[in-house]
């Protein structure tokens, strides 16, 4: 397979380790930051940007439901929400999941917007207005994304090991 050498780039991860790249003679391109299958990955692996992206992305489709529809019912603007401004903030969440306090308030602070939406909702706080929408906060959501996925990578892992062994014991039958 032939690579274009004008569309390659690289980066260097973490401090004190620059050096050129080339490939087939043409030195690369130096980025600091870059824009992989939708994820904002940069050289110091925070993931700040990608946050920020998320939240503004998440908040004008927020204000776009807020313009275009006029009924307020739970029935209508939650399933809104969770089709088209949640999966904003949680797509690939697994690999930039923030861990610094601004980058989850910053996220945070999306569902409270969407939640006011309801109508006779505005004057409960944030916590009664999860509980009568029927909706889990993103954090709470976070973790029990995280949680699937370290059990579905175990069982891949268990399962890889068992077709090993019983294949490792079929071979050994053979040889019996």
């Amino acid at each position: 397979m032939l690579f274009s050498v004008d569309k390659r780039k690289f980066m260097h991860i973490g401090y004190n380790n620059c050096c050129a790249v080339s490939m087939d003679g043409n030195k690369l391109e130096s980025v600091t930051e870059e824009k992989d299958l939708g994820v904002m990955v940069s050289d110091n692996l925070k993931w700040d940007k990608q946050c920020s992206k998320a939240v503004i992305k998440a908040n004008k489709i927020i204000g776009m439901i807020k313009r275009n529809f006029s009924d307020n019912s739970k029935e209508r603007i939650i399933p809104l929400y969770k089709s088209l401004a949640r999966p904003r903030l949680e797509y690939c969440c697994q690999v930039w999941s923030p861990h610094y306090n601004k980058d989850i308030k910053l996220l945070e602070g999306v569902q409270p917007r969407a939640t006011r939406l309801v109508s006779g909702m505005k004057s409960l706080c944030y916590a009664d207005r999860l509980k009568n929408l029927g909706l889990t906060s993103f954090e709470n959501r976070r973790i029990r994304s995280d949680l699937i996925e370290t059990i579905r990578l175990s069982m891949v892992t268990i399962i890889l090991m068992l077709v090993y062994f019983f294949n490792l014991m079929r071979s050994f039958k053979e040889v019996i």
